[in-house]
């Protein structure tokens, strides 16, 4: 669409903001959108489409679009389910920075073209093919391309939810991007997720195939999904690695634990992430870094926040900075807990505040649920939109587009951004062929054990071989 005319009609303004010229109409009436009338047709200044922040108030959703330039730097990454783009602006910290983004949420969509202005768009990959990918990334169809990167929904494999694996919707928008990885035939491949793909359950051949044993109760199809994933790659020709990650040990100061994949397709097997820090200072390492290191200079009166109701601020208001529920006087954890005092586990996310000498718990979608709530250390709120941006790395000067709501999900949604720099660093070692620092011999990646690729093949194999003497076997 041509920008350089003197005006613009309502057509020109409804394209862009990809509604139908009687909504532009609408907005023009209520005075969302500057404009003169002449005659009996409306005409807009040129200069509405040049501030997105403004544009973006008054529009549903922003359109699909094609990278703004045609420079082609020295490695070449494309980047899917991008959200807040935290896991992307910590590659750009070692040097990678992304021709193209992949989201569906308008919210974050917007978020993305408000930080990177240039960058190629495109929504759901299920409507995009290899050609159109390259297409929006503003790159030739015989362009190398070295990165692939993304972390597909997680809430499929989600330990907090059913567990339906490849049988949810979203599960199948992961297998996609599989299908998208091998048509694009990048270098280098990384996928991001949360734990519970190690041990989701998918009943597929591949079990038998592999092991001669075809899966038939649920503890059996434990690990089923995993497997299916490995394959594909495999067979795709890419060889495939992958580790249970805590971001605390690569600078990030949030016990976060997110599994990496590292997809070559060279038949390269690419070693585990080195870590830059440990909980004790162990390894030559310095320790995890705190909550306080990154939120001690904000202004109280800057933050914006949610709010706890007032029936369970009583009980904040008797916990201090590191405490939950159990600290409690005995005689108020009843009154406090209710019912949920029967659920198992240790609960440790009712009435929580977060400490400040520690990394913070993993930040959630939503401050203020009672099963995951993230209390401030010493106000009666839960951690602000800035707080929870510093959590997570992002710069001060990173723009949220959306409501409070929309904001607080899509930087809970994000990855620490020290964790995307540690892949970022491992990444462009791989592309210019660098020697690879490797991490200490026994480090504790994360809190569990059996997660990484050596160990859960072997332990994965012994289960399904003997299922029928061990059946209580746990492999993650």
């Amino acid at each position: 669409m041509e920008t350089n005319k003197q005006y613009l009609s309502v057509e020109d303004i409804s394209f862009k903001l990809n509604c139908t010229p009687q909504y532009t109409r609408k907005l023009i009436r209520d005075g969302k959108i500057p404009a003169e009338q002449v005659g009996k047709t409306w005409v807009i200044n040129p200069e509405v489409l040049n501030d997105n922040e403004t544009l973006f108030k008054i529009s549903k959703d922003i359109p699909d679009q094609v990278r703004k330039n045609s420079d082609v730097p020295n490695i070449v990454a494309l980047s899917f389910f991008s959200g807040a783009m935290g896991l992307d602006y910590g590659i750009e910290k070692a040097g990678i920075h992304p021709l193209l983004a992949s989201e569906i949420e308008p919210n974050a969509r917007k978020t993305i073209l408000l930080n990177r202005p240039n960058i190629g768009l495109i929504g759901d990959i299920n409507n995009y093919s290899a050609k159109d990918i390259r297409k929006f990334a503003n790159i030739s169809e015989k362009q190398e391309i070295d990165l692939v990167i993304g972390g597909p929904p997680c809430q499929a494999f989600s330990t907090a939810g059913q567990r339906k694996g490849f049988q949810d919707k979203r599960g199948n928008v992961f297998l996609t991007f599989i299908d998208r990885i091998l048509e694009l035939r990048p270098k280098f491949a990384v996928i991001e997720n949360v734990r519970g793909i190690l041990s989701a359950p998918f009943e597929c051949e591949e079990m038998e195939k592999r092991f001669g044993f075809a899966p038939k109760t649920p503890e059996e199809k434990k690990g089923g999904a995993l497997l299916y994933i490995l394959n594909k790659l495999e067979e795709g020709g890419y060889t495939v690695t992958f580790n249970l990650y805590n971001a605390a040990n690569y600078g990030a100061p949030q016990k976060r634990e997110r599994v990496v994949f590292f997809c070559s397709r060279d038949g390269e097997k690419v070693p585990y992430l080195p870590p830059t820090n440990d909980e004790f200072g162990n390894f030559g390492l310095p320790k995890w870094r705190t909550v306080r290191e990154v939120l001690s200079d904000l202004k109280e009166d800057e933050q914006k926040a949610m709010k706890f109701p007032e029936k369970r601020l009583k009980y904040f208001r008797m916990l201090k900075a590191g405490q939950y529920w159990k600290h409690l006087p005995q005689e108020v954890q009843y009154e406090a807990m209710g019912e949920k005092l029967k659920l198992g586990g240790g609960k440790t996310g009712f009435f929580r505040r977060v400490g400040w000498d520690e990394p913070s718990p993993t930040l959630v979608t939503d401050p203020t649920m009672p099963a995951t709530d993230l209390c401030h250390p010493d106000k009666d709120r839960p951690l602000s939109i800035q707080e929870y941006a510093r959590i997570q790395e992002f710069p001060d000067d990173w723009k949220f587009f959306g409501e409070m709501k929309d904001v607080y999900k899509q930087i809970g949604n994000a990855v620490p951004i020290s964790l995307g720099f540690a892949i970022g660093k491992q990444v462009v070692k791989l592309v210019s062929s660098q020697e690879l620092d490797l991490p200490p011999v026994n480090f504790p990646f994360s809190r569990y054990t059996y997660t990484d690729d050596v160990s859960i093949k072997k332990l994965m194999q012994k289960r399904l071989q003997k299922i029928a003497t061990q059946p209580e076997l746990e492999f993650a």
